[in-house]
């Protein structure tokens, strides 16, 4: 493991009642303890997950657009408020990795098409010239290496579950080598065996068994009981 903690400076705030700085989850914790080469943050929509590993990328000096420390290109919004706000304790520090944000992946693959001479480190073709799914497993197959550590927003948002479990087994082959933290709603990419799951549903911020993840619980009961899910939905 190289990351070892993200310190939250909550006294450095400039005003604690604007987001993201109003993040209940950030208001409860002084630092956020990694415990294993696997990390998940879970929680709601604006519970604060994407927030915090935005901020890591930041500090890590990966582009917060999506890529890594050699990608300079913008789009709207990706600055990180909270990036200069925290503080990373590694051991030993690491250089190399990835920030995967899901929703700026199209402009991202435009950036790569812009220096054809990068290719090669994503399968040999333009991003744009594969499905949506099959260009997150080009990116996972071809651009993730050893030593390095990833930050993942969401890669499930363009993988099917038989992507999502390549991309399982892509993470065990660097697991020893390589550091994962990703956010994610994917009750299956959080079946990852032994990860630690951090719940940003709760304040502090604590660590959560997986079959006690609302994800896992709602997947669960939708599938034994279907017909009784649905008709308490669509009741009046």
């Amino acid at each position: 493991m190289f990351l070892r903690s993200v310190q939250i400076m909550k006294q450095q705030f400039p005003n604690q009642t604007a987001y993201p700085f109003s993040i209940s989850a950030l208001n409860g914790v002084e630092s956020i303890n990694l415990q294993g080469n696997v990390t998940f943050f879970v929680g709601e929509n604006g519970s604060g997950k994407s927030t915090i590993l935005e901020a890591i990328a930041y500090q890590c000096g990966f582009n917060t657009a999506g890529g890594g420390r050699n990608n300079y290109f913008e789009v709207d919004a990706s600055s990180s408020s909270l990036g200069n706000y925290i503080r990373l304790s590694w051991m030993p520090k690491l250089t190399n990795g990835f920030f995967l944000r899901a929703e700026t992946f199209y402009q991202f693959a435009s950036h790569i098409d812009e220096m054809p001479e990068s290719l090669q480190y994503y399968g040999g073709r333009s991003l744009h010239a594969q499905s949506h799914g099959e260009a997150f497993l080009s990116l996972f197959q071809h651009r993730f290496g050893k030593k390095a550590i990833y930050l993942l927003d969401e890669p499930e948002a363009a993988l099917s579950p038989a992507r999502q479990l390549a991309l399982l087994r892509i993470m065990k082959d660097l697991e020893r080598e390589a550091q994962f933290i990703v956010a994610t709603h994917s009750p299956i990419l959080l079946g990852y065996p032994d990860a630690q799951i951090l719940n940003f549903d709760q304040s502090p911020i604590e660590s959560i068994r997986y079959e006690d993840t609302l994800h896992y619980i709602v997947t669960r009961r939708f599938l034994e009981n279907k017909k009784a899910v649905l008709a308490e939905l669509f009741s009046e």
